[in-house]
């Protein structure tokens, strides 16, 4: 399948053709550009249907041979060769573990309920639980070398102590049983110390600092149990660790809701903070006046575009940054089957309770019918992980033309439970935004490939 889209950066439109099944990027002139959605029945506006019935016949003839040599080259209109039908089960890579089950913030839109995961007690995980954990991972990693565990919440440095205890009980564990482990944090920044700051910076590859970008848009969903605003906190704390950090792996992750569409200008405003590592998700959510719906949709896209123009040109001076959702790597990025099965939940990537129990990621903690065993047993419900193991793109009826299909993995699977009601089936707004920004990435990609040559 053959996808054609447009870009315009300042006063200049370029044309693009995609396959999506070899993975190839056609940058192409606009005459070529509407022999393409002709040929391979792409669906036209009345002005390129109007433009393309005064094209000189030759010269769309003349097109349609060089795009037959790429068809024959198995570039262009490619047929689907993938027969992949389920993940790997058996071995585990990672865990995320929910350190606690409490926070020092109470945003409206967290999933887990101000950390408390709806639960009616505020749980902390003890070091005994915490190293069952590491025992668990260690004993169902089969022969991979390389684990991860996440630290997670709630926010995790309530609880530093354990953490810090874990990571000693996991490196004295190295040795014996020829694994290597690696350790991420996402954390809110208010308890960041600065001996907290080169602990993380010593310990942790990777560090996710939790900010919404503009302090208008941080404090009005992001408070204290108080009700205060605490961005002037956050952000003092994040440039300190962001300064430590040098070129450590670290991202700031921020969400936009229906409160901020304009939210190209919260991740310009972390860029001018000084940060250059950045993702900011839309909002998942029901609650009304933030959650983002259909109608919203047309603006979200525009700011996307927005967005994309300004990224190029900030990447060519001392602002340079990287936006997780246009980084694209066509020539040496994820391997297929990453691509095609996604994060691993309830395969090769778990969540652990501060009780011990095993969920399939952090967003099923508590969720009842997902608690696949805890770590003191040691037993995994394979039944549920053989139920994960299936949700890859290629059983997604939806996702078969979609021109992101190899780059999205058919999207979250709790989104998916929550707002389609099954694993299988996306959730469609989240699939617009995905498409939009992956059309970018694409351009994007090409734009600064060619400014390189």
């Amino acid at each position: 399948m053959t996808h054609s889209f447009s870009f315009k950066y300042h006063e200049r439109v370029y044309y693009f053709v995609w396959d999506k099944e070899s993975g190839s990027l056609h940058n192409v002139d606009y005459v070529a550009f509407l022999v393409v959605k002709n040929r391979f029945g792409e669906q036209m506006s009345d002005q390129e249907k109007a433009d393309f019935a005064q094209l000189d016949k030759t010269l769309v003839d003349e097109i349609n041979a060089e795009l037959d040599v790429l068809v024959a080259d198995g570039v262009l209109d490619s047929p689907c060769n993938i027969t992949l039908k389920h993940k790997s089960v058996g071995e585990i890579k990672a865990l995320c573990l929910n350190i606690c089950y409490d926070c020092n913030l109470r945003c409206r839109y967290c999933f887990a309920d101000e950390g408390t995961y709806h639960t009616s007690n505020r749980e902390y995980m003890s070091l005994e639980v915490g190293c069952k954990a590491v025992d668990f991972l260690i004993e169902h990693s089969g022969k991979r070398q390389h684990l991860e565990i996440d630290f997670f919440g709630g926010e995790p440095l309530m609880n530093l102590d354990v953490v810090k205890g874990i990571v000693e009980y996991a490196r004295g564990r190295e040795k014996d049983s020829g694994k290597i482990f690696s350790f991420t944090m996402t954390t809110n920044c208010i308890l960041l110390s600065d001996d907290t700051i080169n602990w993380l910076n010593k310990e942790m590859s990777n560090v996710v600092l939790s900010i919404d970008g503009r302090e208008c848009v941080h404090n009005e969903v992001r408070k204290t149990p108080n009700g205060k605003g605490c961005w002037d906190i956050i952000i003092r704390n994040a440039q300190k660790f962001r300064k430590v950090r040098g070129d450590g792996q670290y991202y700031v992750r921020g969400t936009f809701t229906a409160k901020n569409l304009d939210f190209s200008e919260d991740i310009l405003a972390l860029n001018d903070a000084g940060f250059d590592q950045i993702s900011i998700e839309p909002v998942v959510t029901d609650i009304p006046d933030l959650a983002i719906k259909q109608e919203h949709l047309p603006k979200v896209l525009a700011e996307y575009e927005k967005l994309a123009e300004e990224y190029i040109d900030r990447r060519k001076t001392g602002k340079w940054f990287n936006f997780f959702h246009f980084m694209i790597d066509l020539e040496g990025g994820p391997c297929v089957i990453k691509r095609l099965t996604g994060c691993g939940s309830g395969c090769e990537y778990l969540a652990v309770s501060p009780k011990g129990e095993i969920f399939p990621c952090h967003q099923f903690a508590e969720v009842d019918g997902y608690k696949m065993g805890n770590v003191f047993d040691g037993d995994i419900d394979m039944d549920i992980s053989h139920k994960f193991a299936e949700n890859i793109v290629t059983n997604k009826p939806d996702c078969q033309n979609c021109i992101a299909k190899y780059y999205c993995s058919g999207g979250c699977v709790a989104n998916n439970l929550n707002f389609a009601g099954n694993m299988q089936t996306p959730y469609s707004i989240s699939c617009e935004m995905m498409r939009k920004r992956f059309e970018l990435s694409l351009a994007i990609a090409s734009i600064e490939g060619a400014e390189q040559e």
